[in-house]
């Protein structure tokens, strides 16, 4: 099993994080969020602090030139596909890397704006491994990743003219435009409620304890989701770690909160490929 040395420190999306790249993007919190749901689920890392990835056999075809497709086929293809999802897409990334390292990196979308690991360049980094490094460390290093990418290709403008079919061209390629589009119109409509958008320090509330909850192997942590709004789903999850803590149930969440959640993680570990 290979571990890379770039700890998983996977720090949540902050405020100023976020407010930098809608102010150098131009957009609007609901477009850029409308974009992320469609690509993560708004989330960028898995449960064990691992980016969320999806490895592209169909992109480690290309870049090896097919030569591991015959042994290897499940990770190497000319047709997109044969998707394990969450954590087991690992076990696709490990396979490849086996092979050829530098290809496998950058055959993987990374984290919550999930950009391809080939974009390493357009998104700020001077190789794929230090992509994944700064994708290991914090979503903020993932959004200013995105906001790299959207301003080198482009994309930005569309995003913030809200021109959902230009975004998914050149976004998520030239396969399924109309349903990517539509999927980004869908959840930009819905977003306009201000109600709707993520609260930050909820969304790290959520974030933390759903790591707590994978590393305890305790269930009653676990909030059930990572939205940034402040449910019974969430407020259980944080009544049932602060009874374990010893300390008072609150019913909102603040810096406090967060920095009590922060210290009960364990430490970070390395990016485990398996």
């Amino acid at each position: 099993m290979a571990t890379l040395p770039f700890p998983c420190t996977a720090l949540p999306l902050s405020s100023a994080d976020f407010q930098s790249t809608l102010n150098a993007l131009g957009a609007d919190a609901a477009a850029v969020w409308a974009l992320l749901e469609v690509e993560s689920g708004k989330a960028g890392y898995l449960p064990d602090r691992r980016p969320q990835i999806l490895f592209e056999r169909a992109v480690f075809h290309t870049r090896t030139k097919g030569q591991f497709d015959a042994t290897h086929p499940g990770i190497s293809a000319p047709t997109w596909g044969g998707y394990s999802g969450g954590a087991a897409e690992y076990t696709r990334l490990a396979e490849a890397y086996a092979l050829s390292p530098d290809d496998a990196l950058q055959s993987a979308s990374w984290g919550i704006a999930q950009v391809m690991g080939f974009n390493f360049s357009p998104s700020g980094s001077s190789s794929a491994q230090a992509y994944v490094q700064a994708a290991c460390a914090s979503e903020g290093a993932q959004l200013q990743a995105f906001q790299s990418f959207l301003l080198h290709t482009g994309i930005a403008q569309a995003l913030s003219a809200h021109d959902w079919n230009t975004v998914a061209l050149h976004y998520n390629g030239s396969g399924q435009v109309a349903v990517y589009a539509g999927r980004l119109a869908a959840n930009y409509a819905a977003l306009q409620d201000p109600s709707k958008l993520p609260n930050l320090d909820v969304r790290a509330a959520q974030l933390y304890l759903t790591f707590l909850a994978n590393s305890s192997n305790n269930a009653a942590f676990n909030p059930n989701g990572i939205d940034g709004l402040l449910g019974p789903g969430t407020l259980n999850a944080l009544h049932a770690f602060q009874t374990a803590q010893g300390l008072a149930a609150t019913s909102t969440i603040d810096d406090s909160t967060v920095a009590t959640l922060t210290a009960a993680l364990p430490a970070a570990t390395n990016l485990a490929l398996h």
